[in-house]
């Protein structure tokens, strides 16, 4: 397993993997996703961590740094898009993924990871417990907005 974040030449391999993250259907080829993607390329607070098997993306977790004024200016970071394949799942790959996500948010000073995740299921809770997440401190709420 090679642990990386995303080049360049990774969009395609990224998306098809999300097809599998909520039922997502793979996008058209064009200027709305590559544009997309050269902006998270850009970015320097936008982190996709990918797991790679034989040339393939397995596993992936975006982390976001977000510049804050509280917390003595601390940065805090936001997880998102946690996914492994269904063929590469319980061998540890998104364990590595968060791993190296909370490394990156260490070495820019943030003072707490948040996450949320929308599964009622209670073995991917303890797995976000088990990699250092609680359900206690926070309550999170979502208002979804129209297209």
């Amino acid at each position: 397993m090679t642990l990386r974040e995303v080049n360049e030449t990774d969009l395609n391999g990224l998306l098809k993997l999300y097809t599998e993250l909520h039922s997502n259907a793979m996008p058209e080829c064009g200027e709305k996703p590559a544009g997309i993607w050269a902006e998270i390329l850009g970015n320097k607070n936008h982190h996709i961590i990918v797991a790679e098997e034989e040339g393939r993306i397995v596993s992936s977790c975006t982390l976001l740094i977000v510049p804050n004024l509280t917390h003595a200016q601390r940065p805090y970071a936001l997880i998102e898009n946690v996914i492994t394949a269904t063929d590469f799942r319980r061998r540890g790959l998104a364990s590595a993924c968060m791993d190296h996500a909370k490394d990156i948010a260490v070495r820019a000073d943030c003072y707490k990871i948040m996450l949320m995740t929308g599964s009622k299921q209670e073995s991917v809770l303890t797995f976000y417990e088990r990699a250092g997440y609680n359900r206690e401190d926070k309550t999170a709420f979502i208002q979804w907005l129209n297209p």
